[in-house]
């Protein structure tokens, strides 16, 4: 430890430190621009010079060494002076336009200037202008004659992005930040350029000219759309939700969050939501209704399957980001009906899965603990779509020497070294890690396998962590119970990353079938006679969406939805539920982390929490245990005593049935797009304009477009066992031999089916 002295107070820091580290630690504020604590040091902004005692002329706080017994004055006559300089400089180019600069208000250029500027510029010269520029539909870079050359934003991209998008070219007066050459900026956390940006060079696309910040009111809640359980701030203006940014949580998503989480609110206003409840007659046509005429249809038609169908032909279905007071009810809704059907994983395929568990699967260790494994092996995950900041731990990981191993059916870029990979088709995911297993126990194997045993055989902190591909596949029993073998071989951690918000939570909930009950790949094979639906999209939540929606729609369904188009084609009765900005509630993340949260707007319309919705069910039933006023009872019934001795990743082997039998002919690949992953996310504008819900296509390697006659652009006629589309052809090297890539949760390609149907392809 270094002890040195700034502005009279004495100070400890770790060798090696900055002066700006140390100013932090006793809570002095030195000001700066291109210093930022997740960022690598830069030193080009001079706004943070210092005075240090015997040095010639004032130094820069940020990139100054301590040295024992310095003595540091932040706040002195020259250091103050220098400052000053500093700021005068900076002003010189900036456009006075804070008047209708979206940054303005929060701006911390704005804020320095107050202190640090003059009234007026000694400058007369005409300012510098910087030709705006197009980077995609969620940064805007239209003023970047305000930019003062920090390089935050392209820090970032190197960084925490793990791709550098944005540089700096040119030299003196004429820097300027901007993209490659016809490159826009594409990463999955690009949004967090604009966070870091201390001026209003980058601001958000979407939000645009709608608002001042001084209009709007700050409230906090937890993203819905991954097992992060990102921490949010929601910035409201009247009824509507106009921007979401980061809530920092170290232990959670830091000072981050994904492009998914930011701009998903714009799926929270569109002329799709459903406002009021109705009912469709029986001549298919819908007409609004009362909430006391839709409740009580649907309690007499759930009562009468009962009564005509017998007890047990009710199914209950939802989505991994309904809440857990939301689910729970949901829970003991079809429970008092008599029934135990009832799922929230839709994208499920085993159903032999839930035997195996031992308990509630999980990460197996808190989140933070991601950026300090030294030896991780990831299955059946494409990890920057499914789990961006989850990729992002990981690539600091490997940045302190962590040695990664991915063993897919993608072969996407992580944005960071990998060690060794494994690209293989979905079928042969469980024989991959089977023969992982038996080289790290000794048998020899081929180079690639040996390569991977190697490298899981040495280290000290590791972890096996399983994606959504791996837990959704047919053979998902089979990868956990090989995952599981590895894992206590080389004495790792086994964790799941889990899919959705709240899948941990929708565990605890109860929300999974229990005693007899069937979950949905059983309910798909011997459907139930009614349904209750919540927040689900069946056609693109679920694995085979056309079979759902033709389940459903043969079925008396009561879908609880906040848009419309979710649910007209196949439900009986629409209940209109609020999302997660309009109810509150409570997620549990993947580490186990129990989040709750409040409405942060007035519902729309007549739309009314689920939990609340569910709980008149109840009461209209008859049923007992629904007298609920508040979600925390709700809650702490569900929590209460703690739940971390159900965290549980062990797989009983001896339940794990025979391994599925490899796909004859060509196997489908099929990633989640990922701005498609829910129904908010689909509707959200900007995201949908992203070249990463660009249009599917069929991709395939060289090898089997030659076997097939094909080359790209050809269109070709994709057929699976439900359904046939036909598609552009893309060569995509990454992938495996005789296995081709059609992205899931699109409508162009819903009549496909399963993720893992066998396909044939020819050309039109």
């Amino acid at each position: 430890m270094v002890e040195l002295t700034i502005d009279g107070k004495t100070v400890s820091v770790a060798e090696g430190s900055m002066v700006m580290h140390a100013a932090q630690e006793l809570g002095v504020y030195v000001p700066h621009f291109c210093y930022h604590k997740k960022l690598s040091i830069a030193a080009s902004c001079r706004m943070c010079l210092v005075e240090v005692e015997k040095a010639p002329k004032a130094l820069p706080a940020c990139a100054t060494p301590v040295t024992q017994g310095m003595v540091v004055h932040t706040c002195s006559a020259k250091a103050v002076a220098a400052q000053k300089s500093v700021m005068e400089f900076l002003l010189i180019n900036h456009p006075l336009d804070c008047p209708i600069c979206d940054q303005g208000g929060e701006c911390q250029l704005q804020d320095l200037a107050v202190g640090y500027g003059q009234s007026e510029s000694r400058y007369k010269e005409e300012k510098r202008v910087v030709f705006h520029k197009d980077v995609g539909p969620l940064v805007s870079a239209e003023e970047m004659s305000r930019c003062i050359h920090c390089t935050r934003c392209v820090r970032f991209g190197q960084e925490v992005g793990g791709i550098m998008e944005l540089g700096m070219i040119g030299r003196g007066e004429h820097s300027e930040i901007t993209t490659f050459v016809g490159k826009s900026i594409e990463s999955e956390l690009s949004g967090n350029m604009i966070d870091v940006c201390p001026v209003g060079a980058l601001t958000s696309k979407p939000f645009r000219y709608t608002a001042r910040t001084w209009e709007l009111a700050r409230r906090r809640s937890v993203s819905p759309h991954d097992s992060v359980g990102s921490n949010l701030v929601v910035q409201v203006k009247g009824e509507s939700v106009m921007r979401a940014v980061p809530f920092e949580n170290e232990e959670v998503n830091e000072c981050w969050i994904s492009d998914k989480d930011r701009w998903s609110y714009e799926g929270l206003n569109v002329e799709d939501r459903l406002t009021t409840p109705m009912i469709k007659g029986d001549d298919n046509v819908w007409r609004e209704a009362s909430w006391s005429d839709a409740l009580t249809a649907a309690a007499q038609g759930l009562s009468r399957i009962n009564e005509t169908q017998g007890i047990g032909q009710i199914g209950a279905l939802a989505t991994e980001y309904a809440t857990v007071e939301e689910l729970a009810l949901l829970a003991r809704l079809v429970r008092g009906l008599g029934s135990k059907n009832i799922d929230f994983r839709l994208r499920q395929t085993d159903a032999g899965l839930d035997k195996t568990l031992n308990g509630i699967p999980w990460l197996g260790m808190p989140i933070a603990e991601l950026n300090n494994l030294d030896r991780v092996l990831v299955v059946g995950s494409a990890l920057r779509k499914d789990h961006p900041l989850f990729a992002q731990r990981l690539r600091q990981a490997a940045k302190q020497g962590a040695q990664i191993v991915l063993i897919d059916s993608y072969g996407d870029n992580p944005l960071f070294p990998v060690a060794a990979r494994l690209t293989v088709a979905p079928g042969q995911l469980a024989a991959t890690l089977a023969k992982v297993s038996a080289a790290i126990g000794g048998q020899e194997q081929g180079e690639a396998i040996q390569k991977i045993a190697s490298i899981l055989g040495s280290g000290s902190n590791k972890a096996v962590l399983l994606g959504n591909a791996a837990v959704s596949s047919p053979d998902a029993s089979n990868i956990a119970a090989k995952a599981q073998q590895i894992a206590e071989t080389i004495e790792g951690k086994l964790g799941f990353l889990t899919a959705g918000a709240n899948t941990v939570g929708g565990y605890l909930a109860g929300a999974v079938a229990q005693d007899g009950g069937m979950n949905l790949p059983q309910m798909l094979k011997n459907a139930p006679k009614a349904f209750v639906v919540l927040h689900a999209e069946p056609k693109l939540d679920c694995d085979n969406g056309v079979k759902a929606e033709d389940m459903l729609r043969n079925a008396f369904s009561i879908a609880l939805t906040s848009y419309k188009s979710a649910a007209q084609s196949w439900a009986r009765i629409m209940l209109p539920v609020a999302p997660f900005t309009e109810t509150s509630g409570t997620f549990v993340n993947a580490e186990g982390r129990a989040q709750s949260f409040k409405g942060v707007t007035a519902g729309k319309g007549e739309s009314r929490p689920a939990w609340k919705v569910l709980r008149v069910m109840g009461n209209i039933l008859k049923l007992s245990d629904f007298e609920d006023e508040t979600t925390e009872t709700i809650r702490d019934a569900v929590l209460q005593n703690g739940f971390a001795a159900r965290l549980n990743n062990s797989i009983n082997t001896e339940e794990v049935r025979p391994a599925a039998i490899p796909v004859a002919g060509l196997e489908r690949v099929a990633d989640v797009p990922i701005y498609r992953s829910d129904a908010i996310v689909r509707r959200a504008e900007a995201l949908q304009l992203s070249p990463a819900s660009a249009a599917p296509v069929a991709r395939m390697n060289a090898e089997t477009m030659g076997s097939l006659a094909l080359v790209a652009g050809n269109q070709v006629k994709v057929k699976s066992p439900d359904g046939e589309v036909v598609l552009a052809v893309e060569q995509d090297d990454t992938l495996a031999n005789n296995t081709v890539r059609i992205a899931h949760a699109f409508e162009q390609t819903a009549a496909l089916g399963s993720a893992f149907a066998q396909l044939t392809v020819e050309r039109v």
